[in-house]
């Protein structure tokens, strides 16, 4: 597997490297990108000392994790699933799933963006900048929460994004679905701890940004509880099972309900195209032709011998 995910990776690079000028394109957008984040941060603790219990240089730490999320998901899953979805629409999936790896795998790397690699360099840089300032309150127990709460993130979002592609084996313009994510990742900078009830469960219920970004920030500010924890191997373990069975099942369930409407009996000529056969050209035939035909085909004969 991992020679197999190192060739795509090469080939990505290669691909990259024949634009070379999209590296500083990314690179302008991606500074962008975070002097408009961390600017904001700067900006309400300007005005006050802390939100939501969280102190600067902890949600500083989340959004360098909300970086790191933010290019890995731009550098392998969305390219990904979206040459997916573009192969699921027009039919050419199958050069996938008999190639003899497995197909998960396959469509979930097919595609890389390595310039987007600058978006999780980035957000290292912040992490590690962060817990510079908040030295000694970081023990090694908090590093490796964090570590291991970062994978389980990443899992779920995997997984989440996984499942949202195998939608297109049954609707059309999956798209818009991914937009709606979008949306709610943009709220991952801030902490879910800081939004109303209702919205604090749809991004830890519905579109699990919570376990991607909070949770992670929350280990390595020494936040996280025990119970969190669990919470996160739990939902990582059931999204990844989840995610599986959809990748495998999805197109024998879409085929089987494929055939099983097409043998239904139609009774309604609306819902039935018309077969229209062109009439036989008639031919002029001599006795002689008719003959021929008569010696050719003796359908009489065919009726006796039955």
């Amino acid at each position: 597997m991992l020679r197999l995910m190192a060739v795509f990776f090469r080939l990505g690079m290669l691909n990259e490297l024949a634009y070379r000028a999209n590296f500083w394109v990314q690179t302008f957008e991606s500074l962008i990108n975070a002097i408009m984040v961390l600017g904001a941060v700067g900006v309400v603790f300007s005005q006050t000392n802390t939100l939501g219990d969280w102190m600067v240089w902890e949600l500083t730490a989340l959004c360098g994790v909300y970086f790191i999320m933010l290019g890995g998901i731009n550098m392998i899953l969305s390219p990904s699933l979206s040459q997916f979805i573009d192969d699921v629409r027009q039919g050419t999936l199958d050069f996938t799933l008999t190639k003899p790896e497995d197909a998960q795998l396959l469509v979930s790397i097919s595609r890389v963006q390595m310039w987007k690699l600058l978006d999780v360099m980035l957000g290292i840089g912040v992490v590690g900048y962060a817990v510079r300032q908040l030295g000694e309150q970081i023990s090694w127990t908090d590093a490796s929460l964090f570590g291991v709460s970062l994978l389980l993130g990443g899992i779920i979002v995997y997984s989440f994004w996984i499942m949202l592609a195998t939608l297109a084996f049954w609707f059309i313009r999956v798209e818009n679905i991914f937009f709606i994510f979008w949306s709610m990742y943009n709220a991952g900078r801030w902490p879910v701890t800081i939004y109303p009830g209702w919205l604090k469960w749809i991004l830890t219920a519905i579109v699990p940004i919570a376990f991607a970004v909070t949770v992670p920030a929350e280990a390595i500010a020494g936040r996280l509880s025990i119970d969190t924890l669990w919470l996160a191997v739990g939902l990582a373990g059931v999204l990844l099972v989840a995610s599986r069975l959809c990748t495998h099942h999805a197109p024998t369930a879409v085929a089987w309900l494929s055939a099983w409407a097409g043998a239904r009996p139609c009774n309604s000529a609306m819902m039935m195209p018309a077969i229209v056969q062109s009439p036989a050209p008639v031919v002029p035939t001599t006795s002689t032709s008719k003959q021929g035909a008569h010696k050719r085909h003796p359908c009489h004969a065919c009726q006796s011998s039955l």
